[in-house]
């Protein structure tokens, strides 16, 4: 019998990896924690508050990591506990997929790199299909935490630093959660180009603010949120992922007006630090 616990933060989107499978991300605060608990018998059983987890994703993940040796003659019990809202954006799937690997790999794969862990998980993503690209871009500020520009279709981070964590992301989580059509993000893929590789040679804020414009015009966020957010403060402002949140990027000072600019709308708004933490587990 063995029991480990793993926690990965979440992370916002800088640069939108669907059109060209290159994205840019920053890890945040929010975080979730994965306990995973061996036991004789056989079977995996989740456990967790939000019922809109994709039991697929983690079965998928579960599997990528344990053999099948070991799932015949263990019973395996996930607890889940996350902060990260699901499908908005936040990159909660990819923070779950990342903490149940890593918890997994602790008991029965101790010497797996960090590189394998988080392929687990991402690969875990496209066969379950969560995600359309797996979401290496995500999963790499969700492990690593910081800035981490990748490439999407070759798994490899292009770039990656500490973020500045002086600063926070204001997080506006619509009501209305209806997102737009993805398929037509590669109309503007020159765009995204463009987005990427500010994101690369490390002019973040401006990556985000260009993708920020050019997904709310898709993903049908009203675009002039965007200005109204850089006009009242925010170094950057974007929706995240494929939406449809909302995050900014800002200096403690302008946190206040920033809300402001949320509260207008419906819905409710989180604040987050921005996070250089590297997903971590221990045996319980």
């Amino acid at each position: 019998m063995a029991k480990a616990k793993a926690t990965v933060h979440g992370a916002i989107s800088l640069v939108n990896a669907i059109a060209n499978q290159k994205g840019a991300t920053l890890g945040i605060s929010l975080k979730v924690e994965s306990t995973v608990e061996s036991t004789e018998g056989k079977g995996i059983i989740i456990q967790s508050e939000n019922q809109s987890l994709s039991s697929r994703l983690i079965n998928k993940t579960v599997e990528k990591i344990v053999s099948k040796k070991d799932l015949d003659q263990n019973k395996i019990t996930i607890t889940l506990d996350s902060e990260i809202p699901t499908g908005y954006g936040l990159k909660s799937s990819s923070a779950i997929s990342s903490a149940i690997a890593l918890a997994c790999a602790k008991i029965f794969k101790p010497k797996l790199t960090d590189q394998q862990i988080l392929l687990a998980g991402v690969d875990a993503s496209i066969e379950s299909k969560v995600s359309i690209t797996g979401a290496y871009d995500d999963a790499c500020s969700c492990y690593y935490g910081g800035f981490n520009v990748t490439d999407n279709a070759k798994k490899k981070r292009i770039h990656f630093e500490k973020g500045p964590s002086n600063l926070t992301a204001v997080i506006f989580i619509p009501k209305n959660r209806k997102r737009g059509n993805l398929k037509k993000l590669p109309i503007l893929s020159s765009v995204f180009e463009v987005a990427w590789e500010l994101a690369r040679k490390t002019n973040y804020w401006e990556a985000m603010t260009i993708n920020g414009l050019a997904t709310a015009s898709i993903l049908n966020s009203d675009s002039k949120i965007i200005t109204d957010l850089i006009e009242k403060g925010a170094l950057a402002a974007s929706v995240s992922g494929n939406g449809p949140s909302i995050a900014a990027v800002v200096k403690k000072e302008n946190e206040a007006a920033i809300k402001k600019v949320f509260s207008a709308l419906e819905g409710s708004t989180i604040v987050s630090k921005i996070s250089n933490e590297k997903a971590e587990v221990h045996e319980v």
